[in-house]
């Protein structure tokens, strides 16, 4: 067995398959049932890409991108906190991510969640809103977003001008089939591109098939 590194905190775990890994920042228990590995006595979580579009960005190829340790980040649809989790083992204690959630049934894992990891700060809100928690999130160094709304490019560009700072880094998973089920998918991301052109650089974008139907990620710069 051997790790090769893939980010600050992220490995690909090498066996007789190739397996991705987050170095636990909070000890050696399962958030959502991925395994456990125990090497050279540290912690790893495996980061399941059927369970995050972030994970399988990175089985589709994704190699680097600005997030580490300390980081601020402000985390869009956070749900019960399953990708949440890992960016807490990426951005270590040191770091801080602000989850917004806006269903209440799923916020309750995610604040459970929260009293075990100390770097996550739970948010029960509407995103569409980023007024409403303005006062209590800093100008970040990454926006994750991951919203099933119809207007989640409006969403993002507005959390985006009030939070995430110039030159950082955006990560949108966009959800094709909640813009336009009408519409073919790789259409429904490319005119979704053109509206964020005007205040990002658009980075890379990856399709995330056949770990996540009818997904995209954008990776994306603030200008």
């Amino acid at each position: 067995m051997e790790l090769k590194r893939v980010i600050d905190r992220v490995y690909w775990l090498l066996d007789r398959r190739r397996t991705l890994v987050t170095l636990s920042a909070y000890g050696g228990d399962s958030v959502y049932g991925e395994k456990i590995f125990n090497f050279n006595g540290k912690v790893y979580r495996e980061w399941v890409p059927y369970r995050s579009k972030f994970a399988a960005a990175f089985y589709k190829g994704l190699n680097g991108i600005d997030i580490k340790d300390s980081y601020k980040v402000l985390y869009l649809g956070a749900s019960s906190g399953t990708t949440v989790s890992h960016v807490s083992d990426i951005i270590g204690v040191n770091g801080q991510v602000y989850a917004v959630e806006i269903a209440e049934e799923m916020a309750v894992n995610l604040i459970l969640l929260a009293e075990e990891r100390k770097n996550i700060f739970p948010i029960v809100d509407d995103a569409r809103k980023p007024e409403n928690y303005s006062g209590s999130v800093p100008k970040c160094d990454l926006l994750y977003q991951d919203v099933a709304q119809r207007d989640q490019t409006d969403i993002f560009i507005k959390n985006a001008d009030l939070f995430l700072k110039s030159g950082k880094i955006g990560v949108f998973a966009v959800k094709t089939r909640s813009i336009d089920v009408s519409v073919d998918p790789r259409e429904v991301v490319k005119n979704e591109v053109k509206k964020l052109r005007a205040k990002f650089d658009v980075i890379r974008e990856i399709n995330l098939y056949p770990y996540q139907k009818d997904h995209s990620l954008l990776i994306l710069r603030k200008k």
